[in-house]
C-alpha cells in the first residue's frame, strides 16, 4: 500500500510539473542558456591543467610516502636520487637518453660517438634573462669534490676510448656486468646504464662480451624556487631537441630521449589528440539521435527534438565544467570520458521523454500530453538519476585513495544534477514547442501548415512524400499512429515474436552460459594498472622510451634504499647475520658488506664498538675508492664517543620484463621484515610512491559505488513499485558489471583509474537500461509472461535501442586516438554498452519468461471481473426486459 502511495504522490508531482513547464516554456529555455553563457565563459577564461601527475594518480595516502619523508629527513633525496635509480618517476628534474645499437653491433665499440654527444649536452647552454646556463650550472654536485653526479658508465666509455687511441684491444678493457671495477678503484653497479647485455662465455667475473643499449641520466638540482624550476625545464626541453638533432647526425644509433616533463607532456597529449575525434563523435551522436526521432509521418515526427536532446546534453555539460573550473579546478586528460558518460545518460532520459510523448492520447492538449509524459517517465528518470549521483558520490569520497578518481566523480556529480535539471527545463521547453506545432499541424521539419487529404491527393507523389502525416495508413483497427516509428514496428512485428519463440529459448540459456564463463574466466585474471603508460598517448617519446627500457633495462628492479634508522651494533656477529639474511638473494650497494670485506683482507679486528668506528672513519673512509660511502652513514658525537645513528646500503633484485609488478611482491616481501625483525628499517624507492597498495586504491571506489547502490536498492525494497523489481534489477546489474569486468581483463585492460570509472559508470548505465524495463514488466496484468515482456519492450525498447546505438556510434572516433587512455575508454564503454543491449534485448526477455513474478493471479482477477460483470448486465436484462427488446 505504501509503495502505491509513494509511486502516486511522485505521478501527480511530475504531472503538475510538466504542466508547470507547459505553461512557462520560455521561462525555462531562457534560464538553462543564460547558465551556459555565463558558465561557459569562465571554462575560457579559467581553463588551467593539472600538472602535478604523482598527485592524479598514485595514492593519495600510502605509507610509500610516509616513508618517503622519513628517509628524507634522514639523507637528502636530491642528492641521493642517482643512486635510488627509479625507471619513470625520477623525482626531481633531469634529463634521461637512451642509445641503441644496430641490431647485432656492440655499443661499446661507439664509444667515441657517445661522448661526442655527451659533451655536447655538458655544452649545451640555455639562456635566461640574459645568462647562460649549461648543466655544470644546474647539476647535483657531489658531496666529497663539488663535482657535477654523472653516470659511471661514463668513466666505462672514456677508458674504452682511451684503449682504443692507444692501439690497445678493448679485451684489456674489462668490463663486468652487472657491477664493474673503475680505474678509481670503485666497484659499480651498472645493470641499469648498460642493456642488451651478452656475457663472455663461462667468465668468472661476468665480463661483457658485447651490449646492444646505454641508458645515461642527467640530474638537476632542485632548489625548491620558481627561477630554479623555469631554467631547469628549458634545459630539459632543449635536452630533447638536441637529442632529436643528434639522432638525424648519428644514423647508426638510435635515440630515445626522456625529461621530467616527458610523463605529464603525454599525458596531456591525450586531450590535444583527442579534440577532435570528440567533435566527429558528436557529430555521430546528433546524427544518429535525429535519424532515429524521425518517422515517415511529417506531423508525427520529431527530427529536431533528436537533436535538441543531444544539444541539451551539451551545454549542460558546459555549464558543468564551468562550474569546475569557477571552483578553481585543473584539467586533466582523465575528464574526457565526462562528455561520453554524461551523454550515455542524458540521451536516454530525451528518448524515454520521446517515447512518453509518443504513449500520450493524441486528442489531449499539447500541455496535458507534456505533463502525462513527465508524469509516465520522470519517476523512473529520477531513481536513476538519484542511483547516479550516489554512485559517483561515493566515488568522491574520502575513501577514495586516487585524486584523478576523486576529481572526476566530484564533476560527475555536478554534470549528472545538471543533466537532470536540463532535462526537465530546457527540453521540456523543446517538447511544449513541438508538441504545440504537432496539435496546430505544422510540418515537423519545414514548420510549414500541412495540407488536408484533398489537397494532397492532387498533388505529386514526392510532394504526398513529404507532406505525408500518415492519414493514409490510419484504420479502425490501429488507433496510434505512432506505431508507424520504424524501431517500434520492427520490435512489435518482427523482434518480439521470434525472442520469445520456444525455440529461441535455449540458443539464448546456452550463449549466456558462455558469456557467464568467459565472464568469470577474466574476473580470475584481473591485473591492476599501476603503469603509468596505460594513461599516456600511444605515439608518444615516453611510451617509445619505456618499451626500449623494459625490454633491455628490465634485468634488474629499480633501486630500493635499506634505510636503518636507529643506532645498530654493527660490530656484532648476530646483527651481521641478520643483515646478510636481509639482503641475501639482492645485488646489493652497501658500504657495510665492502667494510667487512675490507677488514678481513687486512685481517683487521674490530669486534668492539670504539675499534668498529675508529677504523671505518679514520682508515675506511679516507680510502679514495670508498670516500662515497660517507653520504650513507650518519654520525653523532656524544662527548669523546662517536655513533652511527643511522645508514642506508641499497638493494637491487634479478628480474623479468615485468619489472613493476616484481618490484610491488618486493615491497611486499621487505616491508613485513620491518616489523619482526631487530633490525629497524625502512624500504624506499621513487616507483613505489605509485604502486604502492595501488590494487586496492583503485578498486575502493567501484566497491563503494557498487555497495551503496546495493544498499539503497534493498532499502527500498518494500518503497518502490514491487519488490521483485528491485530483485531482477540487482541480479541484472551484478550479471553486466560482472561481464564487463572480466571481458576487458580478457581484452588486455588493466585495472587503472580510467577502467574503474568505467565499471562505476556500468553499475549505472546498466540500471537506467534495465529499470524501465522491468519495473514495467512486474507491473503488466496481461495473462502471460511472454505477453507482459512483449508490452514492456514495445514500451521501452525503442528508447533504450535509440539511446545505445548512439552511445556506441558516439565512441568509434575514440578508435582513432592514438592513446592508451582513450582506448581503455573505448574497450569498457563498448563492453558496457554490449553487454546492457545483450541483457535489455536477448536475456532479460527469454529468462523472464522462466522465472517469477507469475502472472496468473491476474488471469484470475480478470476472469472474476468478466463474471462479476456478466452477472450484473444479467440482473439488468430482468429487471428490465424491454431494454433487449429495445436493443
Amino acid at each position: 500500500m505504501l509503495r502505491q502511495v509513494i509511486h502516486r504522490g511522485l505521478q501527480s508531482f511530475f504531472y503538475k510539473l510538466g504542466l508547470f513547464v507547459s505553461r512557462h516554456p520560455v521561462f525555462f529555455l531562457t534560464v538553462p542558456a543564460v547558465l551556459t553563457i555565463i558558465f561557459g565563459f569562465s571554462l575560457l577564461n579559467r581553463f588551467q591543467p593539472d600538472t602535478d601527475l604523482e598527485s592524479l594518480v598514485a595514492p593519495s595516502h600510502s605509507l610509500a610516502k610516509i616513508e618517503r619523508s622519513l628517509a628524507s629527513s634522514l639523507f637528502s633525496l636530491d642528492q641521493s636520487k642517482s643512486q635510488l635509480y627509479s625507471d619513470l618517476h625520477t623525482p626531481g628534474r633531469y634529463g634521461r637518453v637512451i642509445l641503441l645499437s644496430k641490431p647485432g653491433g656492440n655499443i661499446l665499440h661507439q664509444a667515441d660517438v657517445i661522448l661526442q654527444i655527451h659533451r655536447a649536452v655538458l655544452e649545451m647552454k640555455v639562456n635566461y634573462k640574459g645568462y647562460n646556463y649549461t648543466f655544470s650550472h644546474l647539476c647535483v654536485l657531489r658531496n666529497q669534490d663539488k663535482k657535477c653526479v654523472l653516470d659511471d658508465i661514463i668513466s666505462v666509455l672514456e677508458d674504452l676510448r682511451q684503449a682504443a687511441l692507444s692501439n690497445k684491444t678493448t679485451a684489456r678493457v674489462q668490463v663486468s656486468y652487472p657491477n664493474t671495477k673503475l680505474k678509481d678503484g670503485r666497484s659499480s653497479f651498472i645493470g641499469h646504464q648498460l642493456g642488451g647485455v651478452m656475457e663472455v662465455p663461462n667468465s668468472k667475473d661476468q665480463r661483457v662480451k658485447s651490449a646492444r643499449a646505454i641508458q645515461i641520466t642527467y640530474y638537476l638540482q632542485t632548489y625548491g624556487s620558481v627561477t630554479q624550476d623555469l631554467i631547469g625545464e628549458k634545459w630539459e626541453t632543449e635536452f630533447c631537441k638536441l637529442m632529436h638533432k643528434m639522432q638525424l647526425d648519428h644514423q647508426d644509433l638510435q635515440l630515445y630521449s626522456l625529461a621530467s616533463f616527458s610523463l605529464w607532456k603525454d599525458f596531456h597529449q591525450t586531450s590535444l589528440l583527442a579534440r577532435g575525434k570528440i567533435l566527429v563523435s558528436l557529430m555521430l551522436i546528433l546524427l544518429t539521435a535525429t535519424l532515429s526521432s524521425s518517422m515517415k509521418d511529417c506531423l508525427r515526427s520529431k527530427p529536431f527534438l533528436g537533436l535538441l536532446g543531444v544539444l541539451t546534453i551539451c551545454i549542460s555539460s558546459v555549464t558543468a565544467a564551468g562550474i569546475f573550473f569557477i571552483t578553481d579546478g585543473k584539467y586533466n586528460s582523465t575528464l574526457l570520458g565526462i562528455p561520453f558518460f554524461a551523454m550515455g545518460h542524458g540521451t536516454k532520459g530525451v528518448f524515454e521523454l520521446l517515447s512518453g510523448w509518443r504513449r500520450t492520447r493524441e486528442n489531449l492538449p499539447f500541455k496535458d500530453r507534456v505533463a502525462d509524459a513527465y508524469s509516465d517517465v520522470m519517476v523512473s528518470y529520477t531513481m536513476t538519476s538519484s542511483l547516479y549521483f550516489i554512485a559517483f558520490g561515493m566515488g568522491a569520497s574520502p575513501f577514495t585513495n586516487i585524486e584523478a578518481v576523486k576529481v572526476f566523480c566530484q564533476n560527475m556529480c555536478v554534470s549528472i544534477l545538471l543533466n537532470y535539471f536540463y532535462i526537465f527545463s530546457f527540453f521540456g521547453s523543446c517538447l511544449v514547442f513541438a508538441g504545440q506545432l504537432e496539435q496546430n499541424r505544422y510540418h515537423s521539419i519545414f514548420c510549414c501548415k500541412i495540407p488536408s487529404a484533398e489537397y494532397l491527393d492532387r498533388k505529386p507523389v514526392w510532394f504526398q512524400t513529404m507532406m505525408n502525416d500518415g492519414h493514409q495508413h490510419t484504420s479502425h483497427h490501429e488507433t496510434n499512429p505512432y506505431q508507424h516509428h520504424f524501431i517500434q514496428h520492427f520490435l512489435r512485428e518482427h523482434y518480439n515474436e521470434w525472442i520469445t519463440n520456444i525455440y529461441v529459448k535455449p540458443f539464448v540459456v546456452i550463449l549466456y552460459l558462455i558469456y557467464a564463463s568467459f565472464s568469470f574466466m577474466g574476473c580470475l585474471q584481473i591485473n591492476d594498472g599501476a603503469n603509468i603508460i596505460n594513461l599516456l598517448a600511444s605515439e608518444s617519446p615516453s611510451v617509445s622510451y619505456a618499451l626500449i627500457q623494459q625490454k633491455y633495462f628490465s634485468n634488474y628492479s629499480p633501486v630500493i634504499g635499506f634505510y636503518i634508522y636507529e643506532p645498530l651494533e654493527y660490530w656484532n656477529g648476530t646483527v651481521q647475520e641478520d643483515l646478510k639474511t636481509l639482503s641475501q638473494g639482492f645485488n646489493t650497494v652497501s658500504w657495510i658488506e665492502q667494510y667487512y670485506q675490507y677488514l678481513r683482507v687486512g685481517n683487521i679486528s674490530a669486534t668492539n664498538k670504539s675499534d668498529f668506528i675508529s677504523i671505518l672513519q679514520s682508515s675506511f673512509l679516507k680510502k679514495p675508492e670508498f670516500q662515497h660511502f660517507k653520504n650513507d652513514i650518519i654520525f653523532s658525537k656524544a662527548g669523546d664517543e662517536n655513533n652511527i645513528i643511522a645508514s642506508r646500503l641499497y638493494l637491487v633484485a634479478r628480474t623479468s620484463e615485468n619489472t613493476q609488478r616484481e618490484a610491488v611482491e618486493l615491497l611486499e616481501k621487505l616491508r613485513p621484515l620491518s616489523l619482526i625483525q631487530s633490525i629497524k628499517f625502512i624500504v624506499f624507492n621513487p616507483t613505489f610512491v605509485f604502486m604502492d597498495h595501488y590494487g586496492l586504491s583503485v578498486t575502493m571506489p567501484v566497491l563503494i559505488s557498487g555497495f551503496g547502490i546495493l544498499l539503497v536498492l534493498i532499502l527500498t525494497f518494500f518503497l518502490v513499485i514491487h519488490p521483485l523489481g528491485n530483485f531482477w534489477l540487482i541480479l541484472s546489474v551484478t550479471s553486466i558489471e560482472l561481464g564487463v569486468l572480466g571481458l576487458m581483463t580478457l581484452w588486455n585492460v588493466d585495472m587503472d583509474c580510467i577502467s574503474i570509472l568505467c565499471l562505476i559508470y556500468t553499475l549505472n548505465f546498466a540500471i537506467d537500461h534495465c529499470a524501465p524495463l522491468l519495473y514495467t514488466f512486474v507491473l503488466a496484468t496481461e495473462h502471460t509472461r511472454t505477453q507482459c515482456i512483449k508490452n514492456s519492450l514495445q514500451e521501452h525498447g525503442t528508447a533504450i535501442l535509440q539511446n545505445v546505438s548512439s552511445f556506441l556510434i558516439g565512441l568509434v572516433p575514440l578508435l582513432f586516438v592514438p592513446s592508451n587512455l582513450t582506448f581503455t575508454l573505448f574497450k569498457c564503454l563498448l563492453l558496457a554498452g554490449s553487454c546492457t543491449l545483450l541483457h535489455c534485448f536477448v536475456i532479460l526477455p527469454v529468462f523472464l519468461t522462466f522465472f517469477p513474478p507469475s502472472k496468473k493471479h491476474h488471469k484470475k482477477k480478470k476472469r472474476a471481473k468478466r463474471k462479476e460483470r456478466e452477472e450484473i448486465e444479467c440482473i439488468e436484462i430482468q429487471e428490465n426486459p424491454d431494454h433487449v427488446t429495445a436493443v
